[in-house]
């Protein structure tokens, strides 16, 4: 028998190839994937709006999804699915585009990996410089009567409240029912005064169809200190906005205008003769390839025809005809970048480890105007409390200039829950507190708010020793006179004329003298929807004056019936123009 011969060398000679065969009209098919590519590639841009920039991670998800869609394309013009036998083609023709996703990711997850914290922590630490020597009784103003009357009273969701109810001007203008109030309210210093600036959105699609013609007609302004909220009409309609669509959403507008910036949020601002203007602030990636956000500069932008200008931060920071925006930066951005440094200052093992000098912000955060700017304020704590501060921290929302302040005493949380326990009875919630001086004494104010997001009491609870100085009154006057005696009974005098304070606003701090009572016969109903909440528009026999009213507010509202007697009683401030909103309905028994 001769030997069984085997040949190792030919090994694998013989394997079995794949044989590409092309579709019918190939190079049609080809044709077509490609401008179904550009088309779709095109929509994916319209609709998610990346910045043609290195340094945005969303460019390169845009670029990556350019090559997968043409390889989908191709697998449907070719019908690779169900005729396996082109499915090598497929294949064929899907190898460059792959290699093109897989060098995107590698590319992207390189970027990560040189930006992160664990290379770089020296870096995210440095990113916010702080002035850790501030000192609380110099630098933070004391208060006295004038600035006490001027203490914001409203948190975000109380001015938000108001700012549905102010909605009822929009009667005068036809427009009832047509629009809702946009979920923004950022707060500014508008005139001298803390205010809160809200825009409008549409009520719904139908309603942008019937009304994107006129665009906007006005904005919402909450004073955070009188409580008093109006509608202001632009002087030109506001026709660029992030509740818009197609070519007038705000986004689309400025990625089209400047489409290598990387966006941050737009804020709604008004200068000092009540123009309105967005603020977008410009981003740029400080640290690696996409590191280290921050602000670079600002898109100026007209709300009316979209004319924009760009401005460089130091242009915004000193330039006097621009000293009237307020905020450059926003809350999240300034308190990430805190973190940053009080986390890493140490480096990136100590922040996990020996976490020596580690420290974060509390969770919360409010406004506080200072020297004709906006600052952010919270407070700062160790890593390992829970339940105290060591100190709070004031941030320029214009500038970024920080600054640290030492004062140990209860946390923002503790404040509120000492507050609401306080009241436990009546079962209100208290808004997130703002930090004061009275008499060089660091002090919690805060509001204390029924479930209509309505102020009912304020409290007063002393930073450091808030077991024992705590007072709630049922006015800002109450409140304060209360909070001095138990400063006075704890040692520490302070001047201050109570007097002097002017007190007034929606939320039951009008003076007797200032409340006017009308009583008469119902002509005329009329009902809207805003905010989710029923109101009703009265007009009684003679007059030319809507009385509006909400559900909530007067229940006897929802019953009647024209011919029948009500009294209405309102602000004396407030009764001026064809629509008053009233404090409150009564149904008179005839």
């Amino acid at each position: 028998m001769d030997p069984i011969k085997v040949d190792f060398g030919s090994r694998g000679k013989n394997r079995k190839k794949e044989i590409i065969i092309p579709p019918e009209k190939a190079v049609l098919k080809i044709i077509i994937s490609v401008v179904g590519t550009l088309l779709l590639s095109a929509l994916y841009y319209y609709l998610m709006l990346p910045p043609i920039n290195l340094k945005a991670p969303e460019f390169y998800m845009f670029i990556a999804a350019v090559f997968a869609i043409y390889i989908v394309l191709t697998g449907l013009t070719t019908k690779a699915m169900a005729k396996p036998e082109y499915i090598p083609y497929l294949k064929k023709h899907s190898i460059i585009p792959v290699i093109a996703i897989l060098l995107v990711g590698i590319v992207v997850g390189l970027g990560f990996a040189v930006s992160s914290v664990f290379f770089r922590a020296k870096k995210y630490s440095e990113i916010m410089p702080v002035n850790e020597n501030g000192v609380f009784s110099t630098e933070i103003e004391k208060q006295d009567a004038k600035t006490y009357s001027n203490i914001p009273r409203l948190d975000e969701p109380a001015a938000a409240n108001l700012a549905n109810r102010a909605l009822s001007t929009l009667s005068n203008l036809g427009k009832v029912s047509q629009f809702t109030v946009y979920p923004e309210y950022p707060q500014i210093n508008y005139k001298g005064e803390p205010v809160r600036v809200a825009t409008l959105d549409y009520a719904n699609i139908i309603k942008w169809f019937t009304n994107r013609k006129e665009g906007f007609p006005g904005y919402i302004v909450i004073n955070m200190a009188t409580q008093k909220t109006e509608f202001e009409e632009f002087k030109e309609p506001m026709m660029y906005s992030p509740a818009e669509h197609l070519g007038r959403l705000l986004k689309r507008k400025l990625r089209f205008d400047y489409p290598t910036y990387i966006f941050g949020n737009p804020v709604f601002e008004l200068d000092e003769d009540s123009n309105a203007f967005w603020i977008c602030p410009v981003m740029d990636k400080t640290i690696g390839m996409f590191g280290g956000v921050d602000v670079k500069g600002m898109v100026l932008l007209n709300p009316n025809n979209g004319t924009s200008v760009y401005y460089d931060l130091e242009t915004v920071k000193n330039a006097d005809d621009l000293r009237w925006i307020d905020r450059l930066y926003s809350s999240e951005l300034l308190i990430q970048q805190y973190n940053y440094h009080g986390k890493y200052n140490g480096g990136f093992w100590n922040s996990i480890l020996g976490q020596k000098n580690v420290y974060m912000t509390t969770e919360g955060n409010s406004i506080i105007a200072k020297d004709d700017d906006v600052y952010l304020y919270t407070g700062v704590t160790s890593v390992t409390s829970d339940k105290s501060i060591i100190g709070f921290i004031l941030i320029n929302q214009r500038t970024k200039a920080a600054t640290y302040y030492r004062v140990a005493g209860a946390m923002e949380s503790t404040a509120m829950e000492t507050a609401q326990g306080m009241v436990q009875d009546l079962g209100y919630t208290a808004a997130f507190p703002l930090l004061i001086n009275v008499g060089d004494q660091p002090t919690y104010f805060m509001a204390l708010k029924d479930s209509e997001q309505v102020n009912q009491r304020f409290a007063m609870i002393h930073v450091e020793k808030y077991n024992t100085i705590k007072v709630v009154g049922d006015s800002l006057t109450d409140c304060l006179e209360q909070y001095l005696k138990a400063l006075t009974a704890a040692g520490m005098n302070v001047e201050f004329n109570v007097d002097d304070i002017q007190e007034g606003g929606e939320s039951g701090e009008v003076k007797p003298d200032e409340v006017k009572t009308v009583t008469g016969t119902v002509a005329e109903i009329r009902t809207a929807v805003m905010g989710g909440e029923s109101w009703y528009f009265i007009k009684l026999a003679g007059g030319d004056v809507y009385y509006s009213v909400s559900a909530s507010k007067a229940k006897d509202a929802i019953i009647l019936n024209n011919g029948q007697n009500v009294t209405v009683t309102f602000a004396a401030v407030e009764s001026s123009g064809r629509i008053i909103e009233v404090d409150s309905l009564k149904l008179e028994v005839q």
